[in-house]
Order: C-alpha cells, then structure tokens, then sequence
C-alpha cells in the first residue's frame, strides 16, 4: 500500500489541475487509467477560451480563470498558453431574433462584444456565403488555448511541487477503511484520507465505487473533424465561426478547417468514437453556410463531454461522504475554466472559503456543490 494525503483519480486537465494545486501544500498521487494523461476528453478538445458560451456560472468560472491563462507562473510552461483567436457569431434570417437575445446576454458579462454588420463577418472569413450570413457579433478578446501546454504545465509543475503521477491505474475498487481511502488500482493499491473524484466520463462510476451516491451525470459524445481547405486560401487569420443556434462551429486549423456539428449525444462512459451520420451532418451543415464543397474528411474524432442536470460543474467535499471530493461535470467547458475549478477545489479539500476573485463575480461554493443536485 502507498500512501498520500490526497489521491486524485483522473490525469485529464481536471486531476492534472488540481494535483498542481494540492501539491503546494499536501501531498498527492494521481492515478490515470490510461497509458497516458490526457488520452480521452482532455486530448479532443476544440481548444477555444471564450467567456460567452456556457452557462453563467460556466461563463464567469472563465473569467477568473483568464488571468492564469494569460499569464502562467514562471517556468510553468515554454510558450504563450492563449493566442488571439476572435469569435464571430452568427445567424441566418430566421435566427436573428435569437442573436439579439444572446447579443444581450453575453454583454452583461463580457462588454466587449459587439454586434457587427454580416458583411463584416464574411469578409473576416471569406467562405462565408452571403446569402447565409444575415447578422452576426464578434467577442474580440477570445483565444485559442495550448491544452497540451496547459495540460503539461499542470503536470510538470505538479510533479515539481512532488505529486506522484501514475498511469495504467484504472480503478477497480475504492473502500473506506476507518480515516482513510483504498483505492485498487493494476499499478497498486493506494491509500489517503481524502480523494478528489475526477474522473470524468467516469465520475459517477468512481462515486459508486466508494458507497457514495452518483450525481446523475450525463457524457455527452461531441464530433469533430477536419477538412482540406482549397490550395491557396489563407486562413490564418480567420475567427472562430459559431453558429447562433449551436448548430455547428468550424475554425481554422494548420490550413485545414476544424468543423463540428455541435452534436451532445448522451454515452455511456467509454472510448468514443466519430459517428458517420454526425460528420455528415457537419459537412451538410458547414457546405450551407460556405461555398465550400467538401470531397473529402481529413481525420475525424468524437469525445465525452460530461454535463450535471443544470450543466454547472461539480466541485467540492461530498456532504454524505467523508474525506470524497468532486471535481467533475465540466461539461464542455473543463479546459478553459481549469484554472478556476483547480484553485476552487484547492480551497474547498481544506475547507476554506472561495477565492476573492470568485466573492467577486458573485461564484459562490453552493453554485458548485454535489448537494445542489441532491435537493
């Protein structure tokens, strides 16, 4: 048995964020079950740091979270996490309505956005066609996240700081044992007082595990993929194109395009995988918006979003289960609010309050607990 005063289930970039932020001042193993962290939802990201999308409360964790983002602890990472990257939303005719709605909602907590004439948009990324794009806005300050680097940031410094990082330790079992947790794992059995459930996809399988009551999460598989841009068009410096209605988003990608139909299809917890029909919904629907004409799919790929019943995220000490900590149901948001949901989780495993930062946007610890979804 080796023992720790925290072990974290989970090395996607919830357990890797928050082992960063245990380790300055307790001692952690984290306990991936995959060869390598980072393999299932973490790895498939769209990589867009944007306060507009998300609930409120998922749209204020992003907020708090910029600051970190933009600028990382020294020697936390080699190179700038963020990159400028607008995002530009758009809307057919009969969707206008619907933008002006979220054109007002999405200015009360980002003012910077603003709503631009659709001939803007078009010239911005010129495959847009015109006949489509009958309104739009554009949120000037959003980025595209290095989630490798963040997620290696996490890691290495948490490895720094002397957290102990183990891979192919899929758990098989969690028992309480008097003051402390055992957690059987391939690589061992391991052993601490408290547990930080992050385990994704899997959260609700590790909670049943232990005796603790499942939350009801819900994954939520989301497709992606890429295709051939035509020979000689520069995209570098296209935004991010989301539709109003979530029915797609596409952005470029290493002179390719990243296309998703914005798919949430409920999954059971397991290595997704792309559905035909789902790419070509996404071809059918980026083909209507473009005057692209799509021959074919580079490469295409499908992960796990995890959403609670109110798509708010999951942090804080079980009230039913001693010592069992989650961190869990970031939905499609866990990448971008990373820094946020880490130092909150940080705080809450040692029973202190929320940051000041969170006070100030008015986050408060109940927005986050597992008791708001038990009533």
């Amino acid at each position: 048995m080796q023992g720790a005063d925290v072990i974290i289930v989970g090395g996607g970039i919830a357990g890797a964020g928050a082992a960063y932020e245990i380790a300055a001042f307790a001692s952690v193993i984290l306990l991936e079950r995959e060869p390598r962290c980072g393999y299932h939802s973490t790895g498939r990201s769209a990589a867009s740091f944007t306060e507009n999308y998300g609930n409120a409360v998922v749209r204020r964790l992003a907020i708090v979270s910029r600051p970190f983002l933009e600028n990382p602890p020294p020697g936390f990472c080699e190179h700038a996490l963020l990159t400028p990257q607008p995002v530009i939303t758009i809307a057919r005719t009969d969707q206008l309505p619907l933008l002006l709605q979220q054109l007002d909602q999405a200015r009360a907590l980002v003012p910077s956005i603003t709503r631009i004439e659709a001939a803007e948009a078009v010239s911005r990324v010129p495959i847009l066609r015109t006949d489509y794009v009958a309104g739009a806005f554009i949120e000037p300050r959003s980025m595209e996240i290095d989630v490798h680097g963040l997620h290696q940031g996490y890691l290495g410094g948490a490895r720094v700081r002397g957290a102990r990082v183990v891979i192919d330790a899929g758990v098989t079992a969690v028992e309480r044992r008097g003051e402390q947790w055992w957690v059987t794992t391939p690589a061992g059995i391991f052993a601490a007082p408290l547990i930080v459930n992050a385990a994704g996809a899997w959260a609700d399988v590790v909670a049943e595990m232990a005796g603790v009551r499942p939350l009801g999460l819900t994954p939520k598989r989301r497709t992606a993929f890429t295709v051939p841009l035509p020979p000689g068009l520069e995209s570098r410096n296209w935004a991010m194109i989301d539709d109003v209605a979530e029915e797609f988003y596409f952005k470029p990608d290493a002179g390719r395009l990243f296309v998703s139909p914005a798919d949430a299809t409920p999954s059971a917890p397991l290595d997704a995988y792309p559905d035909d029909l789902d790419v070509a919904t996404g071809v059918e629907r980026l083909e209507r918006a473009t005057h692209l004409n799509v021959t074919r799919v580079a490469h295409s790929w499908a992960g796990l979003r995890t959403f609670a019943s109110d798509a708010s995220p999951v942090v804080g000490l079980d009230g039913d289960a001693r010592g069992f900590c989650w961190l869990a149901g970031q939905g499609g948001y866990g990448i971008k609010t990373s820094p946020a949901l880490s130092r909150a989780c940080a705080a809450l495993v040692r029973g202190r309050p929320l940051p000041q930062d969170f006070a100030r946007l008015g986050i408060g610890a109940d927005e986050l607990s597992s008791d708001r979804l038990r009533g």
